[in-house]
């Protein structure tokens, strides 16, 4: 106990605040981790490491003994041996404020837009506590996403986690897009982690628009960078939407995507030595998986709520893929985009009988629920029994069931496309599935 103390008392913490007393050195560059001795810092804190360049900002992700792992926010260039590292006195936390929107930010808080620095009255932690289950609100009426395949037959709750599975290349980025601009969230937070450094400048300029970025705050972290800041940008996109929940506005979160935080974790375990589990997933990865989601969701009574989309990408297709089957595990529905049905032109290809919100029930009347189970029915006969229509080898009349269903599937085809855009209110997704269907209006 008194070894604890007199380590302890090396450090004056304060929240956002450590101070360390020493520096020490550079001994080791392994993969993508440093390796220094002669400090002691608590993992988490930033360090700055000397280099030819200047200084270069690391995080402290592990130690063995006396000496430290440290992953850099930047890519490994201008190391020496014996370089100095320095723990740095504070960690000023990530900066929050209404000043944020309609800005574009790296994964630790700084400007990429060009429109000069921020400044904001508040800071924040990057890792905020838990909340207590039971002060949560109950998820209660339904969010308005613009698009109206999943608000007539897949609709979301305020506070609701939802997962959008998919492929490479099979319109996410699009769909996130679409909900950007026809959502009625007051405030968006788009968090492209991991993405192609081009698609971060068409999403912001050609997909989310003049209009959608007023109202959004985007958080950048390209493939290019390192895994640390790819880790940190998914951190800092749900640390602004706790802020603006918490001042009671309602906020759609898009997170494209969980997968590459994931990867970005395996990347940082593998590199200090934690050994892989599940298809090389360490045993981390499936911890930090659910401890990101839980963050989002509803607040307290008095707070708003942080309606989130988290994108998963399925490798080769596969729905079984360990971080898409942990996802689902942990997410309050899924919407599975079909690779079939984007290469035959229907946009946005979400796959109504994969998908699923499991918060549907709470949010929506008796009467969308019976019109949802009727889609997906008539959708199930089609498919069944598309071969041997295609083929001649059934005969029209025989089931009136399957007549009824092809009869059908046209009409609910143009219903489940969506011009890029388009956006179609939640009311009038309703009124256009009960017209469809030709269910009678209730007096």
């Amino acid at each position: 106990m008194l070894a604890l103390a007199e380590r302890l008392s090396h450090y004056q913490t304060d929240g956002l605040t450590c101070r360390p007393v020493a520096s020490g050195k550079l001994v080791r560059v392994v993969g993508l981790t440093l390796e220094a001795t002669g400090c002691r810092a608590p993992i988490g804190s930033l360090c700055q490491v000397e280099t030819i360049h200047g200084h270069m900002d690391a995080e402290v992700v592990g130690f063995s003994g006396d000496n430290l792992f440290l992953m850099p926010s930047e890519q490994i260039t201008g190391v020496l041996p014996g370089a100095k590292v320095t723990p740095l006195a504070t960690d000023s936390g990530l900066p929050v404020g209404m000043e944020l929107l309609g800005r574009v930010i790296d994964g630790v808080g700084n400007p990429l837009d060009g429109l000069g620095p921020l400044y904001t009255e508040k800071r924040a932690k990057f890792n905020s506590d838990p909340i207590n289950p039971l002060s949560r609100k109950p998820i209660s009426e339904p969010l308005d996403v613009g698009i109206k395949a999943i608000n007539g037959l897949l609709t979301v709750g305020k506070g609701q986690r939802i997962g959008l599975f998919a492929g490479s290349g099979v319109g996410k980025s699009v769909t996130l897009g679409m909900m950007t601009r026809g959502t009625t969230a007051q405030v968006v937070v788009v968090g492209l982690i991991g993405e192609r450094g081009r698609e971060v400048k068409e999403f912001i300029d050609e997909i989310l628009g003049v209009d959608g970025r007023q109202r959004s705050v985007v958080v950048a972290a390209p493939a290019d960078s390192s895994p640390l800041m790819r880790l940190k940008g998914c951190q800092t996109a749900l640390t602004i939407a706790e802020y603006f929940r918490d001042q009671g506005l309602d906020v759609l979160l898009l997170m494209d995507s969980l997968t590459r935080f994931a990867q970005a974790q395996r990347e940082i375990a593998l590199s200090v030595g934690e050994p892989p589990a599940t298809k090389g997933y360490p045993p981390s990865v499936f911890a930090k998986l659910p401890a990101l989601v839980e963050r989002a969701g509803n607040g307290s009574q008095e707070h708003g709520s942080i309606t989130a989309f988290f994108t998963v990408l399925t490798e080769g297709d596969d729905l079984q893929d360990p971080i898409a089957d942990a996802s689902r595990a942990i997410l309050d529905g899924h919407i599975v985009l079909s690779r079939e049905m984007a290469d035959a032109g229907h946009y946005p290809a979400i796959d109504v009988e994969k998908s699923v919100s499991r918060v549907m029930p709470q949010v929506t009347n008796e009467e969308q629920i019976l019109m949802s189970k009727a889609v997906r029915q008539v959708l199930s006969v089609c498919r069944k029994n598309q071969d041997l229509v295609s083929i001649g080898a059934y005969k029209p009349g025989s089931d009136p069931a399957i007549d009824s269903a092809f009869t059908l599937k046209p009409k609910l085809d143009n219903f489940l496309q969506q011009g890029m855009q388009e956006t179609v209110p939640y009311d009038m997704s309703i009124s256009m599935l009960r017209n469809l269907l030709q269910v009678p209006v209730e007096e």
